[in-house]
């Protein structure tokens, strides 16, 4: 029996037995307590990788350090050393299966708690539930609605003008018939237009007008040189 199973093999019945002193009223460990033995084996199998890596190292350098000048202890060191490689080879494999087995645990404990978790959830809602009445929230909820219409209509009369009220469209029409008086008052004041249509001056006469008003200027001028 190699000394790896010697070790699973002692530290089992080690367990088994104080695992059945410590759990045996409760049918098994908690699975904190199964992670934790996990974890502690992982620790355990992972020195002993360090240290096997270490003995190959120097089986290694004894094989070296003799050599063909002597030949068997070489060759018994390099068996030790395909020993010690399989032995780790070993650990790798059995550490790969535990790190699997811790991690399926926690997933299994962690389902395990949100599960109770959302049980607890579940019956709290169901309490708080229990003390609600349907049919009262119903009342209630008509309750309100009448108080926000009753708080409306006194807004609405709050809000409301105080006093005398007039129909604008009769204000808007006696202010049409004061605009249209003054209109006619403006256009009174007017100077009438005669009804008679001037006379129409031709631009010939225009200009014979105003060159005999040009000739008599000058015919004035030429007299009083004269003098």
């Amino acid at each position: 029996m190699s000394k790896i199973s010697k070790l699973f093999k002692g530290s089992s019945s080690s367990n088994s037995s104080s695992s059945k002193s410590k759990h045996g009223s409760r049918g098994g460990p908690s699975p904190q307590e199964a992670i934790h033995k996990l974890r502690e084996t992982e620790d355990m199998l992972t020195k002993k990788q360090a240290y096997l890596e270490q003995r190959i190292q120097q089986e290694i350098a004894t094989a070296k350090k003799h050599g063909t000048k002597n030949k068997r202890a070489a060759l018994q060191a390099l068996k030790r050393k395909k020993r010690y490689e399989q032995q780790l080879t070993q650990i790798d494999g059995t550490l790969s299966t535990i790190e699997f087995q811790r991690e399926a645990l926690e997933n299994s404990h962690t389902n395990t708690e949100v599960l109770k978790n959302m049980g607890y959830a579940a019956k709290a809602m169901k309490k708080v539930h229990e003390s609600l009445d349907v049919n009262n929230i119903e009342d209630m909820m008509l309750d309100i609605g009448e108080q926000q219409d009753l708080a409306r209509e006194i807004s609405e009369a709050i809000s409301g003008p105080i006093g005398e009220q007039f129909d604008e469209d009769e204000l808007l029409a006696e202010l049409a018939e004061l605009e249209e008086e003054e209109l006619e008052d403006t256009m009174g004041d007017l100077p009438s237009v005669p009804a008679s249509k001037l006379p129409s001056v031709r631009p010939g006469q225009r200009t014979s007008s105003r060159r005999k008003v040009e000739d008599e200027d000058d015919m004035r001028m030429l007299a009083s040189w004269g003098t």
